[in-house]
């Protein structure tokens, strides 16, 4: 009986723990694609036509399609976008499709777990409604696999582009690359920020590098951001290992007040110490 239960056990761990692996019919796929400075990332699944009518057939017309097979197909976008007009928030969203002989209609929904459409279709969180145009691939042209591109691409924008049997549908896009040039040129040219001066202050401080740098970045950063008991502490500490006796104690008072009204109980506790250790009357 012994014998019995360990050849059970042992046949037990062998069927959970193998596995067959086999191609799936519909092979996942992965983009991701820069548009000017933001970032696109598609995930996707590709079916394949394998002699069968699709468009009017497999995938009826009229109705909402999830726009591939398996999972949902999700794209992500770094930064806002514009179709038609209209603006289409930073985020992840699965896409789903109403196809027509002329036109498509391109949904961005808002949520990415669904398994096909969602068991209640929720016009709520359609994020962004758009018609594609269609066109036909060259004849004696076809697309064997249902593919997704982000193509035509330049600087400001690019076409998404759904091709399938000899279907090519494509949405235009816009991305904000004009406006984040000119911030980032404006920067740039303004010179270091605030947040600029305390990085390069507290890398120099923290890696033992030349303090007297560190001591005039972290005074240009309080000077330009009088209240940030974060980089007031960060003073007081420079100054203490400059030998700055005196300036460590005031950077360090003006910390625990900003942390104090803050209630930032970390930066009260910290200052306190350090003020009891330099005897800070």
């Amino acid at each position: 009986m012994k014998k019995l239960l360990q050849l059970f056990i042992l046949f037990l761990g062998v069927s959970v723990s193998a596995q067959i692996q086999a191609p799936k019919p519909s092979p996942s796929a992965k983009v991701e694609q820069m548009v000017g400075l933001t970032t696109i990332t598609l995930d996707y699944s590709r079916p394949a036509m394998r002699g069968r009518t699709i468009f009017g057939d497999l995938v009826p017309y009229g109705e909402i399609w999830r726009t591939g097979a398996n999972e949902n197909t999700v794209i992500s976008f770094s930064d806002d976008i514009k179709i038609q007009g209209k603006t289409l928030k930073a985020g992840k969203y699965s896409i789903y499709t109403i196809p027509n002989k002329e036109t498509w209609e391109v949904m961005f929904y808002k949520t990415t777990n669904n398994w096909g459409n969602p068991q209640t279709w929720d016009d709520n969180m359609v994020a962004l409604k758009a018609k594609a145009d269609v066109v036909e691939m060259p004849e004696g042209m076809q697309m064997q696999s249902f593919t997704i591109l982000i193509d035509e691409l330049t600087n400001d924008g690019a076409n998404l582009n759904f091709l399938w049997e000899n279907t090519i549908a494509f949405l235009e896009f816009s991305v904000p690359t004009e406006e984040k040039t000119m911030a980032s040129i404006d920067k740039v040219m303004n010179g270091p920020g605030a947040a600029d001066y305390f990085a390069a202050a507290s890398y120099y401080h923290d890696a033992g590098k030349d303090l007297n740098k560190a001591w005039n970045w972290i005074t240009k950063a309080t000077e330009a951001n009088p209240n940030a008991y974060w980089m007031l502490r960060k003073k007081s500490l420079i100054a203490a290992d400059l030998g700055k006796k005196d300036e460590a104690i005031e950077a360090a008072k003006k910390s625990l007040a900003a942390a104090e009204k803050a209630g930032n109980k970390d930066y009260i506790k910290m200052n306190k110490d350090s003020l009891k250790e330099w005897e800070a009357k």
